[in-house]
């Protein structure tokens, strides 16, 4: 913060400065603004960082209960006693920022509220090892463990669906086939993510295959574009070629029956037709 308010200080001056020997009426006013953007900036970097090592720090601390005295017995033990304020805390910033995450345009945000959630989870079963932790100390972490997993898996479900929906949409708006393809497959990753922890979810089988079909679309149409040029310049032969590599991709990708059996159909069509006009092309001509 004193480096944020120095240099907001010097920005000040320096636009105040140059603004006067501009000849601006109100030099003050826009340099004030300036210093201001950049103050503003470093608060809210500063609550993030203080907030984020705030969580983290609720998780991953413990506070042994009773005082510094031990018994010997204790002493000899691994085991730690935890304190559930912790815990409660911890699970109050989650759910703080399992709301910010909902308003949240950033698909991220929900990704940081799923790692928030297992650190969490992770905290709570060291605390479920410690043999002096009592059944209502128990009773609660449980319950807070519950209300944590729903909260995890909703927020990484979230991050798939909206981040791999993003990133097909501009897998569509890209120009290049590697680069349609690319970030097409950057969304099938986001997807598989999300499928180690969730194998069963139904809603991300079908996004993955609707994304997997249309990587396959990409390429197919890719070798069919082309083979049609191939064909109107007459290369029949390359052509043909062409549309063996696209059959090629319709039946390596784990397309719709439907869809690959139409596609093949056209396909085979087009490579008839080829050979058609290469055989009377070589058809000797009667003078």
């Amino acid at each position: 913060m004193i480096a944020a308010g120095a240099a907001a200080i010097a920005l000040f001056f320096a636009l105040w400065w140059m603004l006067v020997v501009g000849g601006d009426e109100a030099p003050w006013v826009p340099a004030g603004l300036a210093a201001s953007v950049v103050l503003l900036v470093a608060l809210s970097a500063r609550e993030v960082v203080m907030r984020r090592a705030w969580t983290r720090y609720l998780l991953e601390n413990s506070v042994p209960e009773g005082g510094t005295r031990v018994s010997s017995d204790k002493r000899n033990s691994s085991k730690k006693t935890y304190s559930t304020s912790l815990h409660v805390a911890a699970l109050a910033t989650i759910q703080k920022q399992s709301a910010a995450a909902e308003t949240a345009s950033a698909p991220d945000s929900h990704l940081d509220v799923f790692h928030l959630c297992q650190n969490y989870l992770e905290s709570t079963e060291e605390a479920f090892r410690a043999t002096n932790l009592p059944p209502q100390k128990r009773n609660a972490l449980r319950a807070g463990q519950e209300r944590v997993r729903t909260l995890g898996k909703h927020h990484l479900l979230t991050w798939a669906r909206d981040s791999s929906r993003t990133l097909t949409h501009e897998a569509q708006k890209r120009v290049r086939v590697s680069d349609k393809i690319e970030t097409a497959n950057r969304a099938v990753e986001c997807l598989d993510s999300a499928l180690k922890i969730f194998p069963e979810e139904h809603e991300l089988n079908e996004s993955k295959l609707a994304i997997r079909e249309f990587i396959a679309s990409v390429r197919v149409a890719h070798w069919v574009e082309l083979a049609e040029r191939a064909a109107f310049k007459g290369h029949y032969r390359r052509a043909i070629d062409r549309y063996k590599d696209a059959l090629f991709y319709l039946e390596r990708e784990s397309l719709k029956e439907d869809v690959r059996i139409a596609g093949e159909e056209r396909i085979g069509r087009e490579i008839e037709a080829l050979r058609l006009r290469l055989k009377s092309r070589h058809k000797p001509r009667n003078e």
